[in-house]
């Protein structure tokens, strides 16, 4: 399983409107997600408009790809996009930024890396 960290920038101005819409998400979003293999999603927001991604996925190019086949996608990119910036002419979920993970706690005490020295 796969961990995928991206960022998107918000509208400063527009924040809280931003966080109510995503205290009820539309049902069938949240019924895509799941079906195309997102799992664990989560969204944290920064008051200046930083918006972290987090999720778990076994293929994050599948994932990705598997929600452009739902309708919902498409309705639900359309009323958000006014309230990210630099998207460039993107949907959100075509813009997102994939971080690289350059630690992870579980896998290194897995690995033996939390060892004593």
């Amino acid at each position: 399983m796969s961990r995928i960290c991206f960022t998107l920038q918000v509208d400063p101005a527009r924040l809280d409107e931003y966080r109510a819409r995503h205290q009820r998400v539309w049902p069938e979003m949240l019924a895509a997600l799941a079906a195309s293999g997102w799992h664990d999603y989560s969204l944290f927001l920064r008051e200046d408009g930083l918006l972290v991604g987090f999720l778990t996925t076994d293929d994050f190019a599948a994932a990705r790809a598997a929600m452009q086949d739902h309708e919902v996608n498409a309705r639900w990119q359309a009323e958000m996009a006014p309230f990210f910036l630099d998207l460039d002419g993107a949907a959100a979920d075509r813009a997102m930024r994939p971080l690289d993970e350059v630690f992870n706690l579980a896998a290194q005490l897995g690995a033996g890396a939390g060892d004593p020295i």
